[in-house]
């Protein structure tokens, strides 16, 4: 009875302890699709800490790719589960001659050139479309700076951000500070923005 017990609490035990601790067990085979249309299938072990922040800044990549794509490509490239196997996907892709790749950016530093939005945009909407035209550029080997970049966001906004727009110009880190950090703070007095200009429009 003593054994049939034991064996009924191992088995109860088994998936909690798996759920609590995961690197406790090898997680299930993962199989990715190359380039060429050829599976690799790896069986990885327990995550360590340095693998934790790479995976995380290639699913960040991974979507920065995705976003700079058209919208009828999405779902051509979205089997592709890694920033590196995407790039190279794109580049054979979209690679094209060097006449197409140079009209293709001209055009591109025209729309970032141009970049502006309209009062009733939201800022989700500013930053994901200004952060698809530089996406794009990357791809094409045009890398904006990052001080040029958060310039352009901030010129880009419609006149009620004005009072924060000022104060940001001019804080000493612009040209350092990253584009989703920047996205960030706006994001947080964003509601507040709203309310001013409401009543603003409305006396």
């Amino acid at each position: 009875m003593n054994l049939e017990t034991a064996q009924t609490t191992t088995t109860v035990k088994f998936p909690i302890l798996k759920q609590e601790n995961g690197n406790s067990f090898k997680p299930a085979a993962q199989t990715t699709t190359n380039v060429d249309g050829t599976l690799t299938t790896l069986i990885p072990g327990p995550v360590t800490t340095k693998e934790k922040v790479q995976k995380k800044n290639d699913v960040k990549a991974r979507s920065m790719l995705l976003m700079a794509l058209p919208n009828e490509h999405l779902m051509t490239f979205n089997q592709y589960k890694d920033a590196k196997t995407l790039f190279s996907a794109i580049q054979t892709r979209f690679g094209g001659n060097e006449a197409t790749k140079k009209t293709l950016k001209t055009l591109l530093k025209q729309m970032y050139k141009n970049f502006s939005a309209p009062s009733i945009e939201s800022l989700d909407s500013i930053f994901n479309r200004l952060q698809k035209i530089v996406s794009q550029l990357a791809i094409l080997g045009e890398n904006i700076s990052q001080e040029d970049l958060n310039l352009k966001f901030l010129r880009s906004l419609p006149f009620e951000w004005n009072t924060h727009i000022v104060v940001w110009r001019n804080k000493p880190d612009l040209d350092t500070r990253s584009f989703d950090d920047l996205y960030n703070n706006f994001k947080i007095v964003e509601q507040e923005v709203k309310r001013a200009a409401s009543s603003s429009s409305s006396s």
